[in-house]
């Protein structure tokens, strides 16, 4: 995390802020603003456990701050453009009270959410990308499908697919509930895979031949989803800060 003011604030207090897990400057790695200059502030605490999560470090410890604090650390960077993500950022009540600030002061915002906790509070203004959890996710009885009434075309949804039957149910529930109709954008994202180095040290990422046969698959099916790779995996593997 960049040099934040740190702010003693009580817990009880209901300005209390934040806790969070880093700020940083980077390149948007998924999503419509894919490859655009953005400020990303992850927040700490997911109440999921999904089997290819790669942000386990944020599901626990973190600092508090308070929002002035976070507000100054984001205006240091040369970018309007700020993505709000976990861990899980909802799963913080202030979320909804950082991402109005940003408005505010003119900040293009998109969220980042697991879609298992409610998105009605989250401004209109803000893109939000949503994830719907498959059944090699481990977590796919936690989607809350309500979330679907608070969707435009404004945001997006993304399923991560493992194997063929992530993507026939995926399929399925683009179809079932005409998911393509109710976002902007539809993403199937396949897993990525991660390995190191002699030394231990992330080395790259391999696109696994999952991502050439998901291609096939939606080519096939003419389905109206859009292939997505993680360029930000490409380009720095599980690099933290990137």
């Amino acid at each position: 995390m960049s040099n934040l003011r740190t702010t003693t604030i009580p817990v009880t207090d209901p300005e209390a802020g934040l806790r969070m897990t880093e700020i940083f400057y980077s390149l948007q790695g998924e999503a419509l603003t894919s490859g655009l200059p953005t400020v990303f502030v992850r927040l700490t605490g997911c109440p999921l456990r999904c089997v290819y999560c790669d942000t386990t470090y944020s599901f626990t410890g973190g600092e508090r701050f308070s929002l002035d604090a976070i507000m100054a650390d984001i205006g240091q960077y040369p970018c309007k453009r700020v993505c709000v993500t976990g861990g899980e950022p909802l799963a913080q009540p202030n979320c909804i009270a950082l991402i109005k600030r940003l408005l505010d002061e003119d900040y293009e915002v998109s969220l980042e959410t697991a879609g298992a906790l409610s998105v009605a509070e989250v401004p209109d203004a803000v893109s939000k990308v949503m994830d719907i959890k498959t059944p090699s996710s481990g977590e796919s009885d936690k989607n809350l499908w309500s979330n679907l009434e608070h969707l435009t075309q404004h945001d997006q949804l993304k399923f991560v697919i493992m194997n063929r039957d992530d993507y026939e149910w995926s399929k399925q529930k683009v179809e079932e509930y005409q998911l393509d109709k109710k976002v902007g954008t539809v993403w199937f994202s396949p897993m990525f895979n991660v390995h190191e180095d002699a030394a231990g040290d992330i080395a790259a990422v391999d696109v696994p031949n999952l991502a050439r046969e998901l291609a096939e698959w939606i080519l096939e099916d003419a389905i109206p989803v859009r292939l997505q790779l993680q360029l930000h995996k490409i380009i720095w593997a599980d690099a933290k800060g990137k």
